[in-house]
Parts: C-alpha cells; sequence; structure tokens
C-alpha cells in the first residue's frame, strides 16, 4: 500500500514561512503515480482534522481551504514522487499537526476534499506559529 513521509514542520513566527514535504513510495499494481491524488490536512488540538490542500498528480485539479488559499500553495515532483505545500504569511491559528494523504483518482474533480475519501496517511508533522 502507499507510505507517505511527511518533513518540513517546525516552530515559526507569524508572519514566517515553512515549506512542508511528503515523499510517496508503495503505488497500488496498475496504479502509477498520476493516478493518485495527494492532499495536506491539518489537526488541531481538540478540533476535527480538515482539508488544507490537495493535488491531482495527473493534472489538471487542484484544492486549497478557504483559511489557506493566496498563503499557501501545493505543488508536485514527480522525479522524486514528491509534493510540498509553501506556507507563507503564517498565523498562529495555523497551528496543528499536518498529515500528507493519498487517495486513488481525483476525487476532487467529483467530490471535492473529504478526509474519507484519502486511504493512506502519514505520520504527520507539527508546526507552531506564535
Amino acid at each position: 500500500h502507499v507510505q507517505l513521509v511527511e518533513s518540513g514542520g517546525g516552530s515559526v513566527e507569524a508572519g514566517g514561512s515553512l515549506r512542508l514535504s511528503c515523499v510517496a513510495s508503495g503505488y497500488a499494481p496498475g496504479y502509477a503515480w498520476g493516478r493518485y491524488t495527494l492532499g495536506w490536512f491539518r489537526q488541531a488540538p481538540g478540533k476535527e482534522r480538515v482539508p488544507v490542500a490537495a493535488i491531482y498528480l495527473g493534472g489538471g485539479s487542484t484544492f486549497s481551504g478557504h483559511s489557506v488559499k493566496g498563503r499557501f500553495a501545493i505543488s508536485q515532483d514527480n522525479a522524486k514522487n514528491t509534493i510540498f505545500l509553501q506556507m507563507n504569511s503564517l498565523k498562529p491559528e495555523d497551528t496543528a499537526m499536518y498529515y500528507c494523504a493519498a487517495a486513488e483518482g481525483n476525487p476532487i474533480a467529483t467530490f471535492g476534499v473529504r478526509s474519507s475519501d484519502f486511504g493512506f496517511w502519514g505520520q504527520g508533522t507539527q508546526v507552531t506559529v506564535s
């Protein structure tokens, strides 16, 4: 099954930037890199997990959460099987555990981005903004 490893979290002052990375491996038989959607979700203490951004690796579909539009950007590096989340103008309310997740196919184009559509999850990386 798909394995996801996140990195790049840390502590930063408000207004600063961080770049998260997620390396994917172990695709299902018959499912190439381009047939997955990878996304970032975040969960703050005592709150539910919410989608932040997602990208269909085959091209043509991206998603950004309302609270991060204009500040966060998701991108992909096909050669490295990696996606990134560039986070700028960070705010204290961005503090959370950030998880990388993978879904087969392109739920962005059909159902939107829901955590229930993503069957593979990384361990998470903590982002703290003070």
